[in-house]
């Protein structure tokens, strides 16, 4: 036993004047208060990154901008009875409203309630703007009419509910993008 606790305090000695003896001389094991300034240092890199990232990313209404460029743009494009470029703006109407819904997923109104925008859009893509789709698929002109007009009052069901009454969709005057050419006939150079 004496032998035992002999060879501890040696190897207590080695130990205390090599911490790791399997690191090179001179090269010393971090210690838990070096690991902990490490992780805390990482943490702040990360949070300042994140808050950079932040400060880069777009709010929901700049995605709502391109939802009202594109779904203008549909109108006219249905209206020529251009039914791919239809489809195109179609689509990209449906990708960014969706892009805008991972902006704010739930809205809070000012009495603090809860508004499901993913759960809205759920419904208005699957019902009116649905319909929308079907009549660029059958291209029918009448039927796109319809269901376009139809759709712009689920958009404004939703503002409404968003306590944004004042943004009021209409069938738009001009196309939202002059330089395309809505013809379906066109031919490049003119």
């Amino acid at each position: 036993m004496v032998v035992l606790v002999a060879i501890g305090f040696a190897l207590g000695g080695i130990l205390h004047t090599h911490p790791n003896p399997a690191l090179p001389s001179g090269i010393a094991a971090a210690t838990p208060d070096d690991e902990s300034r490490k992780r805390d240092a990482e943490l702040a890199a990360l949070k300042a990154e994140v808050d950079r990232l932040k400060g880069m990313a777009t709010d929901q209404s700049h995605a709502m901008a391109d939802v009202g460029y594109h779904y203008a743009n549909l109108w006219f494009a249905g209206q020529k009875q251009n039914w791919p470029l239809a489809k195109f703006y179609f689509d990209e109407t449906r990708s960014h409203l969706n892009w805008a819904v991972r902006i704010i997923p739930v809205r809070k109104t000012r009495a603090g309630d809860e508004v499901d925008l993913k759960a809205i859009l759920q419904a208005v893509d699957t019902s009116l703007l649905g319909e929308v789709g079907k009549a660029i698929d059958e291209k029918d002109r009448e039927k796109f009419s319809a269901s376009y007009r139809q759709s712009l009052e689920g958009c404004y069901a939703c503002h409404k509910a968003s306590e944004k009454p004042y943004l009021r969709p209409q069938i738009p005057e001009i196309p939202a993008a002059p330089i395309i050419n809505f013809n379906p006939e066109a031919t490049w150079p003119q």
